[in-house]
């Protein structure tokens, strides 16, 4: 037991020196999982459309004693993202660490009490598939290949808890989750397969989390639960939903040597 000291528990989970990508990284869970990495030591890349907060993001976050970038970009921009890439190498040299946290939802892909889902929007149903799915394997394919050459590198895509549960309304978006799950058990097999134990993916499946896409789906103008969010309060052992932060221990786990036998792990 005397080897189980501070010093030995920070070099399992210190990412000191490690550059790390957060896709939407201007959004309310992008932002605080950017934070989380940088307080266990990454440096960090805010990647998103909105320039002016990405640079906003990063600015704020110098203040840890890391290296910060803010790079525009969008997701399911392939060219946009291969100048990103190079950008970030020629910044920090490596690609350690790729968050893709951009996701979200499109009202018209909501399947309401009071609309049919065979009227669904089906533009609006393959735009939020391509933001939620080719958001995640673009962003992994052009900084993954940076990775490959280095072998070594882990990502971490963001899945959900409607990638297990055929939850009311959110059709386009819980399937894309659900593809999102397959996409990571399938890309870690192949990065280990073809360039070895170096790279891992693994993804996080957040419950229920209010962010810019759901909070009206879950709260009331007046602060209330709405009827969705009282049923998802109802299946939520703790009885409340999560705090952003609260995601930061798994992604710290799962970015860092702690987790180094780990892969294609979906953690809820």
């Amino acid at each position: 037991m005397s080897d189980i000291t501070p010093s030995f528990v920070d070099s399992l989970f210190s990412l000191k020196g490690k550059t790390a990508i957060v896709t939407g990284g201007t959004g309310v869970l992008g932002a605080s999982m950017a934070e989380g990495l940088v307080q266990a030591g990454a440096n960090i890349v805010i990647l998103g459309r909105r320039e002016n907060v990405a640079q906003q993001m990063a600015s704020k976050l110098s203040s840890w004693g890391v290296k910060t970038l803010a790079v525009q970009a969008d997701v399911l921009n392939e060219a946009q993202l291969k100048a990103a890439s190079e950008k970030i190498i020629n910044a920090f040299g490596s690609i350690d660490i790729l968050v893709n946290g951009a996701g979200g939802n499109m009202p018209k892909a909501v399947v309401t009490p009071t609309t049919e889902w065979g009227d669904m929007d089906m533009e609006a149903y393959s735009e939020t598939i391509n933001l939620n799915l080719q958001g995640t394997v673009l962003p992994s394919k052009i900084f993954g290949a940076t990775m490959a050459k280095q072998k070594n590198g882990v990502i971490i895509n963001i899945a959900s808890v409607s990638s297990f549960l055929p939850l009311t309304r959110v059709a386009a978006y819980s399937q894309a989750k659900s593809a999102i799950t397959n996409f990571t058990q399938w890309l870690a097999v192949e990065m280990a397969t073809k360039y070895g134990e170096g790279i891992r993916v693994n993804a996080i499946a957040p419950g229920f989390f209010l962010a810019e896409q759901n909070r009206k789906l879950l709260l009331n103008d007046d602060g209330s639960f709405t009827t969705r969010g009282s049923k998802a309060i109802q299946k939520t052992p703790f009885g409340r939903f999560g705090n952003p932060e609260e995601l930061n221990g798994t992604l710290v786990w799962l970015c860092s040597n702690a987790s180094k036998f780990v892969s294609g792990a979906v953690v809820p």
